[in-house]
């Protein structure tokens, strides 16, 4: 595909897509992406980037072909069920999803995307009479609208007011503000938080926090959904940042990585008690492409792959190596960073104002090397790689890395 295809595509996008975005698009230069395959996207010349972005989906590389085999196999097969007939696929899904899972949460609701996750999540928890919301500020949860409710950050919610009722918003890390909101909503709350603010910055609590949430929901009869859609699965080097403290939520969410960001595909899983109300009746929340047959053998390779090839510690010594790196980085370019911070293979650069960041993002952009804004907050940019790196790869990350934060505090002294 040659440069004037390019520009037929954004003229498409400008016509029919997004005008904003084009206009966006062209400003930055950004290439067309026509092919992927493991940590590597494709341009329209052929010219390849490594893929350290894709808002933490992408643990498992792109194309992973026994995912890909998988679902081709099933394409033959079947691949959108009646809904009234049974599929089996979602039993042999849901089954391989709880045995990864901490234990007692039993019930798996299969869904699409992660915001479609938060909204089933908060409505179960109406089943149960919590009508009361307790979410956190800079905490990320989707763009629909009780999702967005729950969403942290005002410049997404204002134009959409009025949202839902009864939604109050705590400092994140601070047991002492959770709770002065609790005792006013006992026994008609739901809490609902992420174990490390992935969109609101890589925002880490600290430790005992999630234990802590857990003991003041018990005390105060709250349900308490753990928002798992971007840290969990791995990306943490673990299977679930919950893990670490050991707390057991009574709703885990779930998305991203569920298929090995082939299919779309998110889940709610639900202990028996929570999940009662939809044992009872399984109408009561639907969706006509959730638990297709695609996605759900998607889900079951992925979670194969990433137990029989070690992802999950590799995601940990690759994080180890990086936290060595990141920290020399930070002491010597304290004129432009604030901090970087991170577990896994999910780290935060925050710089001193929102242009510093969007020089580092244009740098390694540049370097081919493609990372993530931050949707919370416009002064840290996320660096989510895969843990299939190989160590030439991960050496030239953390060389890019170095120089172009160098270069951007070079010029920040000169000026």
């Amino acid at each position: 595909m040659g440069e004037i295809e390019r520009e037929v595509v954004i003229n498409m996008y400008r016509d029919h897509v997004s005008s904003g975005f084009a206009k966006l698009s062209e400003l930055m230069q950004v290439p067309l992406q026509v092919k992927s395959n493991g940590p590597y996207v494709y341009d329209e010349t052929g010219e390849r980037y490594l893929d350290c972005g894709g808002y933490g989906v992408f643990l498992l590389g792109h194309s992973h072909p026994r995912i890909i085999e998988r679902i081709k196999q099933q394409l033959d097969k079947d691949s959108l069920t009646n809904k009234l007939l049974i599929n089996p696929e979602i039993g042999k899904a849901a089954k391989a999803l709880v045995e990864i899972t901490p234990e007692s949460l039993d019930y798996v609701l299969f869904l699409n995307s992660g915001t479609e996750a938060v909204e089933a999540g908060l409505k179960i928890a109406r089943l149960n009479n919590r009508s009361t919301i307790i979410s956190t500020k800079q905490g990320f949860h989707g763009k629909t609208l009780g999702a967005l409710s729950a969403t942290g950050r005002k410049e997404f919610q204002e134009p959409f007011k009025p949202l839902l009722p009864n939604v109050y918003h705590v400092t994140y890390g601070s047991l002492e503000d959770l709770e002065a909101t609790l005792k006013n909503h006992q026994a008609n709350a739901v809490v609902i938080l992420e174990p490390i603010q992935a969109e609101g910055g890589v925002n880490i609590p600290p430790q005992g926090y999630l234990l802590g949430v857990r003991e003041l929901c018990d005390k105060y009869e709250a349900l308490l959904i753990i928002d798992e859609i971007q840290t969990g699965l791995g990306r943490l080097g673990d299977w679930w940042g919950i893990n670490q403290e050991g707390v057991i939520p009574d709703m885990l969410l779930t998305g991203k990585i569920l298929s090995g960001g082939i299919m779309p595909v998110s889940a709610v899983l639900a202990n028996k008690k929570t999940f009662e109300q939809l044992n009872k009746n399984p109408l009561l929340h639907t969706s006509t492409y959730s638990g297709n047959a695609l996605a759900m053998v998607a889900v079951q390779e992925t979670i194969s792959v990433i137990q029989e090839e070690g992802l999950i510690l590799k995601a940990k010594i690759i994080g180890e190596r990086f936290q060595k790196i990141f920290e020399e980085v930070l002491e010597e370019n304290k004129v432009v960073l604030t901090d970087i911070r991170g577990r896994g293979l999910l780290w935060g650069f925050e710089f001193k104002d929102s242009g510093l960041s969007g020089r580092f993002m244009m740098g390694l952009l540049k370097k081919k090397i493609i990372v993530s804004n931050s949707l919370n907050s416009n002064k840290v940019v996320r660096i989510t790689p895969p843990a299939i790196l190989e160590d030439e790869q991960i050496v030239y990350i953390e060389n890019s890395i170095k120089e172009v934060v160098n270069q951007i505090a070079n010029t920040r002294v000169r000026i």
